[in-house]
């Protein structure tokens, strides 16, 4: 009787539980710092955008750095317990350290970032093309602050957190840590099936920032959708109607790319691709700035519809606030259509040999 062994190819993402266990260490020594310092705390009533938008809010600034420290240092450690050997510890343990890890790696990848950093994500492009001309007239000390850098920090955290999570999850349930194979097919995890639950997540997943984006270019084209004409003119004296039309242009875009996932160019480079025509578009080129976009969307609307703030923008209800409102599912969609993307042309695993 012969055994076949699986192939145990390392790859990079064996290095998530050490990675995510040196920059959540790095992180809650700064917060430890700050707790015995008093200085540095970027959140709440100390953060230079007021933080309105921000769940943190609630946590007074004296409690939000030894809590951050605590727990920081204790998801250090839980990433480093991830890094041993693949034995399943004893059903409780197991139970708690992944609980701990998910929970952390949430707090930090949704919670903490809140609207700002995907506004920054959407308003970049205008940022760096019209920093050499000047346009548009904003401060970049009072954009690019301490506060938003802790924001990022807290997303590429969560991220390592969640990713080593999953893996030691996987490992510790028996399957391969890679690819979560089992070697029984799953049906909802078929690459048919994921075409069609896909399909339906991806169309989703771009209509509502198209919705956002006709708001924007209309009121760009002076038409006072969902807002008083009075505002509109504000806006427009201002210039910060054209920042919006950007980031309505920018969303237009982001959901022709989100259909791509369910598209034959979203596999290859289509034709007027010069130099890439015809070529596989690597997965890792869709999965992960689509994987991105949706933590930062799900996070900006976490914090914005809790801000208290949000629905004095327009008095109320409104064709400005109601694609604000879906944001939630815009996270949640796109989140699915990136994993049935993902599912469709992930093929065999390199190190289990199962696909």
């Amino acid at each position: 009787m012969t055994t076949t062994t699986a192939p145990t190819h390392r790859t990079a993402l064996d290095r998530l539980a050490p990675a995510a266990a040196g920059w959540l260490g790095l992180w809650g020594l700064l917060a430890l710092v700050s707790a015995v310092t008093g200085a540095g705390y970027p959140f709440g009533a100390n953060d230079p955008r007021g933080g309105e938008a921000n769940l943190l809010r609630l946590v007074p600034t004296d409690l939000g750095p030894p809590l951050f420290a605590v727990l920081l240092l204790g998801a250090a450690v839980a990433a480093l317990a991830m890094t041993g050997p693949a034995r399943r510890p004893a059903r409780p343990l197991r139970t708690l350290l992944l609980a701990y890890a998910w929970a952390v790696a949430f707090l930090l990848a949704v919670v903490v970032p809140d609207v700002g950093v995907l506004t920054i994500l959407g308003y970049a492009p205008i940022l760096i093309v019209g920093a050499s001309f000047g346009w548009p007239p904003v401060d970049y000390a009072e954009v690019f602050t301490w506060a938003l850098a802790a924001r990022f920090a807290a997303v590429v955290g969560g991220v390592l957190l969640a990713g080593a999570a999953l893996r030691w999850q996987r490992r510790t349930a028996g399957v391969c840590p890679a690819c979560g194979r089992d070697g029984v097919e799953h049906g909802w995890t078929s690459p048919a099936s994921a075409a069609r639950w896909g399909r339906v997540a991806a169309w989703t997943a771009a209509t509502i920032p198209a919705l956002y984006a006709v708001t924007r270019l209309a009121w760009a084209l002076g038409v006072p959708l969902g807002i008083e004409r009075s505002f509109l003119a504000e806006m427009r004296e201002s210039g910060l109607v054209w920042a919006g039309a950007g980031l309505g242009g920018f969303a237009l875009v982001g959901a022709v790319l989100t259909l791509g996932l369910v598209q034959r160019w979203g596999e290859r480079f289509p034709r007027w691709t010069v130099g890439l025509a015809g070529r596989p578009v690597p997965v890792a080129l869709a999965v992960v700035p689509a994987t991105l976009v949706a933590v930062a969307v799900t996070a900006a609307s976490l914090g914005l519809l809790a801000s208290p703030d949000f629905w004095d923008f327009s008095g109320g209800f409104s064709l400005a606030t109601a694609p604000m409102l879906l944001w939630p599912l815009w996270g949640v969609t796109l989140g699915a259509a990136t994993y049935a993307y993902h599912l469709r042309r992930r093929g065999a695993c390199r190190r289990c040999g199962r696909g």
